[in-house]
């Protein structure tokens, strides 16, 4: 439906870091159950509310389902519970602030309203994934509830949107996903994504002596983390309550011991047979088809790293016939940790640029409007909408996002006043409402195809509720908007910019810290060593991607995280060492020669690049008894 042209690598690699990343678009198989869910969410619920002759609460749940889909990612059910119903709670609480504010205070406080709601929103989102989610419902449905004129009252507006948000949680909840009919039906992002780690390991073992043994390793932790998500959603009872859900679980921690031993193989450089790759493959299959594993291939136990792997093969094939259950080894944040993330100096900066955007824009939307500057439009929300998904950087780099979002911009609005002037009115643009649902599952592949889908969808849903078409004034606010966040985005701030970046790469070297220093102490304790593992692996691939994002902004801004990928990559050598360690011990019980020099080596360098990007003080010392 947004098919990308061909492209060859070498032309993007030619164009400068910020243009490259504007033009990058993610591949891979159309989503049709999120497509169909999408057809059947905001379209759906309009038409109801038009027949019942209450359009303006459908346009509400409408675009509470909207954003719901937009969140709608592959992932296990348990996991879209709190992915889609977080944000959905948060945009309620949005919803209700703006329209009692918009309601009650004059325009000089409703744009100190709306700053603070920026200023903890933009905090909230530096905690992950789902509070950046929660935090641009919260200032969006803000926007909207202060800024779309609507009959009814805060709370009938906030019930109206939690009940459009849910329905699409009801329908992912309830219909099919392919792959979902193999067994449990509960169970079909939580097997294919544990199936994914042990295809993973077989990948990482296949590239072990290779080239390609770093992106693998990187692959694998991904996949780790996918499962690993997927599995610890929200539940009734605090453990696995299903012989099924305990097998899912079991399978998950047999592959723990699995992705060391291949880790420590690709960390001493050496390739390893066919006939030990086939073994993760075959647990693999076995996943996916709910069987069981039948007799696995044992390799070579030549060297420790071998023995090891051959260990976890027999573990794994005990597990996966008996399914008796096990750790998860997932991180436990607590409420003050949260809290440090979100006010330490990534959420702080964040929080301040979310702030500055959204109030400024916030305060020339309404400016413009009491200036009649719309005309018959008495929309204001759009500006202030616009400038939150820009300002976002886990959505991007700045220019990129700009870029991306005025094409789409104009592009959905010219397509939309092309459709509105031969679509019949209200059931042609219902229509459009249902097919541009559809279409967001698949334009969330690239930034600019998402914000054209979304604008005709906001538009149809405008003119179903009775305002004249607004494509121009709505192609004017949004150039606005790009002007209002490429200026905060490059003022001069208190504090060193960069600062989301040195957040995450501080809590990878703690994390790494707190690993080495784990494998070094106790390294009897595997449960705990493969939490402290999964930790620091996690860590830094959050790093990694924040220190990608910054390296694709503007020189202006690039310059500020220069040298931290350096110092990423020297934190992630010194993991994959402490895990060829931690396998060397379980074989031996002490550390040989290169693996002390390694260690010695990677934690004198990272003590020297470490002070050099300046990265937040005090940060505990890596352990050097060894």
């Amino acid at each position: 439906m947004f098919p990308r042209p061909h492209i060859p690598a070498r032309a993007f690699t030619a164009l400068p870091p910020w243009l490259a990343h504007a033009l990058r678009t993610q591949r891979g198989p159309v989503p049709w159950s999120a497509v169909t869910r999408g057809a059947l969410a905001a379209g759906p619920l309009l038409l109801a509310a038009v027949l019942a002759g209450r359009t303006s609460l459908g346009v509400v749940a409408a675009i509470a389902a909207m954003l719901a889909g937009i969140n709608d990612r592959p992932g296990s059910r348990r996991a879209s519970v709190r992915r889609l119903g977080a944000p959905a709670l948060a945009g309620a609480g949005g919803l209700l602030v703006g329209t009692y504010a918009g309601d009650h205070v004059g325009a000089v406080a409703l744009t100190a309203v709306l700053t603070g709601l920026g200023l903890l929103a933009g905090g909230m989102s530096a905690i992950g994934p789902v509070a950046s989610g929660a935090g641009t419902h919260l200032l969006v449905a803000a926007a909207i509830g202060a800024g779309m004129p609507l009959p009814e009252d805060g709370w009938t507006r906030a019930l109206a949107f939690l009940a459009g948000a849910g329905w699409l949680l009801v329908l992912r909840l309830a219909l099919p996903t392919p792959g979902a009919m193999t067994g449990d039906f509960r169970f079909d992002g939580e097997r294919e994504a544990v199936a994914g780690v042990y295809d993973a390991v077989a990948a990482l073992l296949d590239a072990a002596g290779t080239g390609h043994a770093t992106a693998r390793r990187a692959a694998l932790t991904a996949a780790l983390d996918h499962a690993q998500d997927a599995l610890a959603g929200p539940r009734l009872r605090r453990f696995a309550s299903s012989a099924a859900e305990r097998r899912l679980h079991a399978q998950y921690a047999a592959a723990l011991p699995l992705a060391e031993a291949a880790t420590a193989l690709a960390w001493a450089g050496e390739p390893v047979s066919e006939r030990a790759c086939e073994g993760p493959r075959r647990l693999a299959a076995a996943v996916r088809g709910n069987t069981h594993t039948g007799p696995l291939p044992a390799p070579s136990r030549s060297v420790p790293a071998l023995r090891a792997l051959d260990d976890a093969l027999l573990h794994a094939a005990e597990a996966f016939d008996q399914g008796g259950g096990g750790d998860l080894h997932t991180r436990r944040r607590s409420a003050r940790d949260l809290l440090r993330t979100a006010f330490g100096a990534g959420g702080r900066e964040y929080g301040l640029r979310v702030a500055l955007c959204f109030g400024a824009s916030a305060a020339v939307a309404q400016a413009l409007h009491h200036a009649h500057w719309y005309g018959q439009h008495t929309h204001w929300y759009w500006l202030p909408a616009t400038a939150v998904f820009l300002v976002k950087p886990d959505l991007g780099p700045l220019v990129s996002r700009v870029l991306c979002r005025a094409a789409g911009t104009v592009l959905g609005a010219l397509l939309f006043a092309g459709f509105a002037a031969v679509l019949p009115r209200p059931e042609g643009l219902v229509a459009l409402v249902a097919v541009c649902g559809a279409l967001i599952p698949v334009s969330t592949r690239h930034f600019a195809a998402q914000t054209a889908v979304v604008t005709a969808l906001v538009l149809s849903l405008v003119m179903v509720g009775g305002e004249p078409q607004a494509s121009v004034s709505r192609i004017v606010e949004t150039l606005l908007a790009c002007a209002i966040v490429l200026i905060v985005g490059h003022l001069p701030m208190s504090g060193e910019r960069g600062g989301q970046v040195r957040a995450r790469l501080a809590a990878a070297a703690v994390a790494a810290h707190a690993y080495l220093t784990h494998v070094l102490d106790r390294p009897d304790d595997r449960a705990a060593r493969w939490t402290l593992r999964r930790e620091a692996y996690r860590t830094l691939a959050e790093a990694r991607a924040a220190i990608a994002r910054a390296a694709a902004e503007l020189p202006a801004l690039a310059r500020h995280t220069e040298g931290t990928d350096e110092v990423a990559a020297l934190l992630e050598r010194l993991v994959d060492t402490t895990t060829a360690c931690a396998v060397h011990l379980d074989d031996t019980g002490r550390l040989a020669a290169p693996h002390r020099e390694r260690l010695a080596e990677l934690l004198d360098e990272l003590a020297v690049r470490r002070d050099r990007v300046g990265l937040p003080a005090p940060l505990p010392e890596l352990p050097r008894a060894m």
